[in-house]
C-alpha cells in the first residue's frame, strides 16, 4: 500500500483555514475522516468541516476537540516570536498532542545573497531578517511542542494565486536574474495529504517542482503565452536567490501533476477570461 492510499487520520484539526486547508479538507473527508477548522473569522467552509472560531494570538482559546492529526497553515504574524506565541496558545488549548502534526513553513527561512548550489533538507538555514528568523523559530516551536513534520513550500501558485501573471500583464519590472522555485498548490496539497497518512514521514520536506528557473525565463514564458510584452528587467548585480533540491518531495509523490512552471502557468493562462470577456 502506498502512502496516498493509506488510511486517513480519523479526526484532523486544520489550524488556519486558507486556500490550502480548503483544498485539503475535502480529500480527508472523502477518505472517511472528520475535519475541524480553527480560524479567526467567520466565513464559508468546505462541506462537512466543523468550524471553531478563535484567535491564537489572543488567549484564552476555547478547549479544542481531541484529534489524531493537525495541519498548521498560519500566515506569518510580522513578529519574530509570532508563531511561537500562537503555537504555545494552541498547545495549551489541546487536551493532548495529536499523533501527527504537519507545520507549513516556507523556503523563506533561507535568505541572503543566495546560492546556485541546490539546497537540500540537510542544509541549515542562517536567517538574517525578522521574517526568516520568525519562520525558523516557528518551525522549532512546532517541533518542540508537537513533534511536527515541517514542509517548506517555495512560490506557491495556482488558481487564485496568480500574482506573477498579473505582474506580467501589468508590465511591472522584475529581477530577471533572480533564481526562483515554485510549487503548484495542487501538488502541495497532495504532499500534505501523504504526510498525514505515512507511518514514518520525513521530518522535513522542501516542496518544490522539478524546474527551478531564473525569473526572467518564467516571465518570458508567461508573456508569450498571453501575447504581451516581456516585463522590463530591474537593474541587478547578478543572480540572487536559491535553488532547492526537490528529490525528497518527488520520491513521496511520484509524478507531479505540475512538474514545471510551463505546465502550471499554461493551464492558468489558457482558462483565464480575456479582457474582452471572451474565452
Amino acid at each position: 500500500m502506498n502512502a496516498s492510499s493509506a488510511p486517513v487520520p480519523r479526526r484532523t484539526l486544520l489550524v488556519g483555514s486558507g486556500k490550502l486547508a480548503a483544498r485539503l479538507a475535502p480529500r480527508l473527508i472523502d477518505s472517511g475522516g472528520e475535519v475541524f477548522a480553527l480560524r479567526r473569522s467567520e466565513g464559508p467552509l468546505p462541506e462537512g468541516v466543523s468550524g471553531i472560531r478563535a484567535d491564537l494570538s489572543l488567549p484564552p482559546i476555547p478547549p479544542l476537540p481531541t484529534v489524531d492529526a493537525m495541519v498548521i497553515t498560519l500566515p506569518p504574524s510580522g513578529e519574530v516570536t509570532g508563531y511561537r506565541t500562537a503555537l504555545t496558545h494552541l498547545a495549551a488549548a489541546l487536551a493532548r498532542v495529536p499523533a501527527r502534526t504537519v507545520f507549513v513553513s516556507s523556503t523563506g527561512v533561507f535568505d541572503g545573497a543566495g546560492s546556485k548550489h541546490p539546497l537540500t533538507e540537510r542544509d541549515e538555514p542562517a536567517p538574517t531578517t525578522d521574517r526568516s528568523r520568525g519562520l525558523r523559530d516557528g518551525e522549532r516551536a512546532a517541533i518542540e511542542l508537537f513533534d511536527a513534520v515541517v514542509v517548506r513550500p517555495a512560490g506557491i501558485y495556482g488558481p487564485g494565486r496568480d500574482f506573477l501573471v498579473r505582474r506580467v500583464r501589468e508590465g511591472a519590472a522584475v529581477d530577471h536574474a533572480r533564481r526562483t522555485n515554485r510549487i503548484h498548490e495542487t501538488d502541495l496539497v497532495r504532499v500534505l495529504d501523504v504526510l498525514l497518512r505515512m507511518d514514518a514521514p520525513p521530518r522535513l520536506v522542501h516542496a518544490v517542482d522539478e524546474d527551478p528557473a531564473p525569473l526572467g525565463e518564467v516571465v518570458r514564458f508567461i508573456a508569450a503565452r498571453m501575447g504581451v510584452d516581456v516585463p522590463p528587467a530591474l537593474d541587478s548585480d547578478g543572480p540572487t536567490g536559491f535553488v532547492y533540491d526537490g528529490a525528497l518531495l518527488h520520491s513521496l509523490l511520484g509524478t507531479l501533476e505540475y512538474p514545471t512552471y510551463e505546465a502550471g502557468y499554461a493551464e492558468m493562462i489558457d482558462v483565464r477570461p480575456r479582457p474582452d470577456g471572451h474565452g
